[in-house]
């Protein structure tokens, strides 16, 4: 199966989404939050550095947990530095 290459909408979607991970995380090790979703650290680690910008659904939804933020938050926030290409959104 090939993949297709992301445009730069859905790196730049997944780079927020990272950045948004490293924020909830806070002071928390990624160790700890990984177990908590019962992912890798490594796993976590792509994610937060945007070297994985479309992790599974499942995966999504129980780091959302373990963080405890909202999917609705995280989708909105994420959607919107993407369709925008704002790149003040990626400040914030």
């Amino acid at each position: 199966m090939v993949r297709v290459p992301l445009s730069p909408q859905e790196r730049l979607r997944g780079e927020r989404f990272g950045l948004l991970l490293r924020q909830a995380r806070g002071q928390r090790s990624m160790v700890e939050v990984a177990a908590a979703a019962g992912v890798s650290a490594e796993t976590l680690r792509k994610i937060e550095t945007g070297r994985a910008p479309t992790p599974a659904f499942f995966t999504v939804a129980a780091l959302a947990r373990a963080l405890h933020v909202s999917l609705d938050d995280l989708a909105a926030t994420c959607a919107e530095a993407a369709e925008g290409g704002d790149e003040q959104a990626m400040s914030a």
